[in-house]
């Protein structure tokens, strides 16, 4: 998502520097009094002849609003990492995928654990694993060390709490 919001950004800014050059230029070139490189009477008759109650004024102020609108979601809306910090001091990251795999292998790992699912979420410096696994209930505080355990071997801050979601095993029929 990082590249595409450079690129988006990138054409944006190009976009609006354009305009405002042109913008610029044009207003210089009216104040002197020489001609403009845009004809400022055709589009200046067709504004100020359009009413807001005309139907394409308000399907384009519509588009517009939603397109906005959509934008600003898609920037507000809180994106899962793909790089977590692994130390605040020395600036080491670790791939987020990677972690939930090998916090899963741990999981699984354990004497009565089948299919252990992992993700990892960040608050600030804090990461939570969420664990969701099949198998007896009963391992639950196992889970949890096995978790902590791999955690601590990949160097990464110690989290507050591990969720863990233990379903039955299912029994053939």
């Amino acid at each position: 998502m990082r590249t595409v919001n450079r690129v988006a950004s990138l054409l944006l800014a190009t976009a609006l520097l354009l305009g405002g050059a042109a913008a610029a230029v044009q207003a210089l070139l009216l104040t002197v009094r020489r001609p403009t490189p845009l004809d400022t009477s055709g589009w200046l008759d067709a504004l100020s002849d359009t009413r807001w109650r005309d139907p394409t004024v308000r399907a384009v102020a519509a588009g517009a609003l939603l397109l906005g609108l959509a934008i600003l979601v898609a920037q507000l809306r809180r994106w899962t990492p793909v790089r977590l910090r692994a130390d605040e001091r020395d600036g080491w990251y670790l791939h987020r995928r990677c972690v939930e795999r090998r916090l899963a292998d741990a999981a699984s790992a354990v004497p009565g654990v089948r299919r252990a699912r992992v993700r990892v979420r960040r608050r600030g410096g804090q990461w939570r694993p969420r664990v969701r696994a099949s198998g007896d209930p009963a391992a639950r505080a196992e889970i949890e060390f096995a978790v902590h355990q791999e955690l601590r071997h990949l160097t990464a801050p110690r989290p507050a709490r591990i969720d863990v979601r233990l379903l039955p095993r299912r029994r053939p029929a």
